[in-house]
């Protein structure tokens, strides 16, 4: 079945130093894209998470929701101070932190973007990764939750003045993540104190309950990183120690957990290779997840709700794992510190589809109908070769556009179902071969005349070793303390004691096996 003519058209959002712009997403019409919406000047902007509303901060302390369909603006809001702003999955809600000077002052505020009125307020004295946003939605935004002090506070996501509808007592927490859809539990985690292991509990939301429906205790536990499936059956808890008493990383210690909510699984998850581990998906059905570990050359798996081995996607210099939203196909990568190798799967087939790069990518994600993959290199992370990529799914290159300095590229969300199967179009791109210097866009880049013509799926290089500054300098002070060459090369004494050494070398192995 072809795409339904009633799919949502895909939409790119690109944000610089003078503001953001809305792009009409691929297929490009000779092969750039339109602009929907001409830059405007921002400092921050965020869709929602079902991509009906965009939230755009402006300097000068105003915060405006826009309507998507029509791009105009539904509210706006002054508010003074503000630091950080967030807007709640459907658009509903816009929470904002502002700068206080005293714990009177209530400054966290969640506001109704209707009516533009305040309806829940709160005191936070900083703002963490941990606690911010301070109030946490599930994806319907049916359910709400707060971490307090030994305690989570919920709430009713459609009616705050009904206030705190239950509490749920856990002395010690640290952290606590709310499942998304639906919005039925919350995980709550404890970091070790005075002998006692850490511990990570499952509660149920919506009921008056205080005892776990499911609960594992670890040691060595630093950290932890909370990913709940769709269909809140099932929570992967990454467990971080920051010391390896091994000695095998300098990063410390990773291990995977798997919880489900009805106690029928408790335990490891049984990975194969020893080392990190380096990221870990949950697909779209949230009946399958992909794990990337160990050390590099790091694997991949696929395993189900069960914890079973589905599907090796062999070894690679590999960090990231990106699980397209209609669950059919992945694509594996290394992103940061590695050289950008990248790997296109189909799950249903269990067959690979291509190879390619994407160097020094900061941001990557499948596009909504998962046609697409888009990488971006963004400042400030980087600040040199700041663009974007688009490649299709099977690996092969359809637009680049470098940029001067870019600071976000991000997909309009929507929900996959919304789009229909894709069949006849992936066997159209299948056969697809394109030149990468055809599809370069304007930019610092792209400007400049190509000589070499490159492949759309170059051949992984082995990047060059860094050598910091004072290794130059030192190798550069030996050379001229000790006849070397800063180059690398060798002069004739270092060359001449060398051959001398090897001879040496040689009569001894003569006169051992004599």
């Amino acid at each position: 079945m072809a795409v339904s003519e009633t799919s949502p058209a895909l939409e790119i959002l690109i944000r610089g130093p003078e503001g953001y712009a809305i792009w009409d997403g691929p297929p490009f019409p000779n092969d750039q894209p339109s602009i929907r919406l001409a830059t405007v000047p921002c400092t921050s902007a965020k869709f929602s998470e079902d991509g009906s509303k965009l939230m755009v901060m402006k300097s000068d302390s105003v915060i405006s929701v826009h309507d998507c369909k029509t791009l105009k603006e539904i509210r706006s809001f002054e508010i003074p101070n503000v630091l950080a702003a967030v807007i709640s999955p459907c658009g509903t809600y816009l929470q904002t932190f502002q700068k206080c000077t005293s714990p009177q002052d209530k400054n966290v505020v969640l506001w109704k973007v209707e009516s533009g009125e305040s309806v829940y307020q709160l005191y936070q004295k900083n703002m963490t990764k941990v606690t911010w946003p301070s109030v946490r939605f599930s994806s319907d935004e049916m359910a709400a939750c707060r971490l307090a002090t030994n305690e989570i506070q919920l709430f009713d996501g459609r009616d705050f003045s009904k206030g705190i509808v239950q509490r749920v007592r856990v002395p010690g927490i640290a952290a606590m993540e709310l499942s998304k859809t639906p919005g039925s539990y919350v995980a709550a985690f404890v970091p070790e104190s005075k002998g006692m292991p850490a511990s990570v509990q499952i509660y149920t939301s919506g009921k008056d309950s205080q005892t776990p429906v499911a609960r594992r205790s670890f040691f060595r536990c630093s950290t932890v990183q909370l990913s709940w499936n769709h269909g809140s059956t099932g929570l992967l808890v990454l467990v971080q120690s920051d010391v390896d008493k091994t000695n095998q990383s300098y990063y410390g210690e990773t291990k995977l957990n798997y919880l489900t909510t009805d106690g029928s699984h408790d335990g490891l998850v049984p990975l194969r290779k020893e080392g990190p581990v380096h990221d870990v998906q949950w697909s779209h059905t949230g009946k399958e997840f992909a794990v990337v570990y160990g050390f590099m050359p790091a694997m991949a798996t696929i395993f189900d709700k069960k914890c079973n081995p589905l599907l090796e996607l062999g070894t690679g210099p590999y960090n990231t794992i990106r699980w397209n939203p209609r669950g059919k196909f992945i694509c594996l990568a290394g992103f940061g510190n590695l050289p950008g190798d990248m790997a296109f799967w189909d799950y249903v087939e269990k067959k690979k589809l291509g190879t390619t790069k994407a160097e020094l990518s900061v941001t990557s994600e499948w596009s909504p109908d998962g046609r697409y993959f888009l990488t971006a290199t963004t400042a400030p992370r980087l600040q040199v070769d700041n663009g974007i990529k688009v490649f299709h799914h099977n690996g092969s290159l359809y637009f680049k556009k470098m940029f001067e300095k870019l600071y976000q590229a991000d997909w309009k969300p929507e929900s996959p179902d919304k789009f229909g199967e894709i069949s006849e179009f992936l066997k159209a791109v299948d056969s697809l071969k394109i030149d990468e210097t055809k599809v370069q866009g304007q930019g610092s880049k792209a400007s400049k005349p190509a000589t070499k013509t490159t492949p759309a799926n170059p051949p992984a290089q082995k990047p060059a070793a860094y050598r910091p500054p004072h290794a130059k300098a030192a190798a550069a002070v030996q050379a001229e303390l000790f006849g070397g060459n800063p180059s690398g090369e060798m002069s004739k004494n270092a060359l001449k004691n060398k051959k001398k050494r090897e001879k040496q070398r040689e009569k001894k192995a003569a006169d051992g096996a004599m």
